[in-house]
């Protein structure tokens, strides 16, 4: 029986390369999809492991974050409590810890309850698992937006439901592999559009509890890809740290890279990795493949879950898991700022 399924394995990754989805599961085999070969979905591997990240789990989750059922997922709204719900749920299925006494880190905007969602895997090397690398996302958006076709609610499928489905997909991945050496903190951010709020909170909070923290990669906007660039993405800050020559060296190609558009409009500043920077001193970046000369729908009624790409998507993400890998495993920090 275990070499007839080690021959399905083949087989099925045969039909992978094809553009279909499948879903392997050798323990329990009557949980095995094998869906209809489709050009619209495709599986992406990771180098050191067979665990995938799927474009249709990527796709899942941002539908469900960008239903209008949620309501934009204002801060302190009836929708983004059912975002934080899902998002806690997800992590508790995949035996993250909570880092604090539950998942949620709580703080209050005037009346509004808020909270970021957090989560944590204690590192598998001895010698380094009391550093910690964050890897983060903001799962809020505006709520509504001006009206288009008598529609008002502002779905912010791509800001930043995306980056949203990605950190809880590698959340996931991680807690599964346990192919991590320092810790890795999984947080969904909110209130980051207004004004950074959840990261400014819990930034200052880690900082008072004395973390070692080693970095800091933030996801935003990674729901479409650039047609005419030489690289997948772009890293924020770019000139700040060698954050960017590490991920390429790590992922062994041309994956990040500097975006002029990025620079001009000061994006670094702009995102939950700022935060952190400003409170830790430390290489905290967000990395997207969106500088808004490539989308239309920045907070637009338009920015729906059938606009993103998850091919696209699914790819980034599954070329960034040996990237985070071997960040985690590096027997010094070897990501630094730039003296200035």
């Amino acid at each position: 029986m275990k070499h007839f399924l080690t021959l399905l394995s083949f087989i099925f990754l045969f039909i992978a390369c094809k553009s279909t989805t499948v879903v392997m599961n050798n323990e329990d085999p009557s949980q095995n999809v094998i869906p209809s070969p489709s050009k619209n979905d495709v599986i992406m591997t990771s180098s050191s492991s067979s665990k995938t990240i799927t474009s249709l789990e990527l796709k899942e989750t941002v539908e469900f974050l960008a239903s209008d059922a949620l309501k934009g997922r204002n801060t302190g709204s009836e929708g983004i409590e059912h975002a934080a719900s899902f998002i806690e749920k997800k992590f508790k299925n995949f035996k993250l810890k909570p880092y604090f006494e539950t998942y949620r880190d709580s703080f209050k905007i005037g009346d509004k309850n808020a909270y970021n969602i957090v989560g944590f895997l204690e590192g598998h090397d001895k010698n380094l698992k009391e550093e910690v690398i964050i890897i983060g996302a903001h799962y809020d958006h505006i709520g509504y937006g001006k009206v288009v076709a008598n529609d008002s609610i502002a779905n912010g499928a791509n800001d930043n439901a995306s980056g949203t489905s990605g950190v809880l997909a590698m959340s996931k991945y991680f807690s599964e592999t346990k192919s991590h050496g320092r810790s890795l903190m999984f947080v969904l951010f909110s209130a980051e559009e207004m004004g950074l709020l959840g990261s400014k909170h819990l930034a200052e909070k880690l900082k008072l509890e004395n973390i070692d923290l080693y970095t800091m990669l933030n996801f935003e906007m990674i729901g479409v890809p650039f047609p005419d660039r030489d690289y997948v993405a772009f890293v924020t800050g770019y000139d700040i740290s060698n954050m960017a020559l590490k991920i390429n060296d790590y992922a062994g190609s041309n994956l990040v890279g500097l975006s002029e558009i990025a620079k001009q409009y000061q994006l670094f500043k702009a995102s939950d990795n700022h935060p952190f920077y400003e409170a830790f001193k430390l290489p905290c970046q967000t990395i997207a493949s969106c500088d808004l000369s490539n989308y239309d729908y920045y907070h637009h009624v338009g920015d729906e879950a059938d606009q993103l790409d998850y091919n696209h998507m699914a790819s980034l993400i599954n070329k960034m898991l040996p990237v985070i890998e071997k960040m985690s495993h590096t027997p010094t920090k070897e990501i630094v700022l730039y003296e200035e």
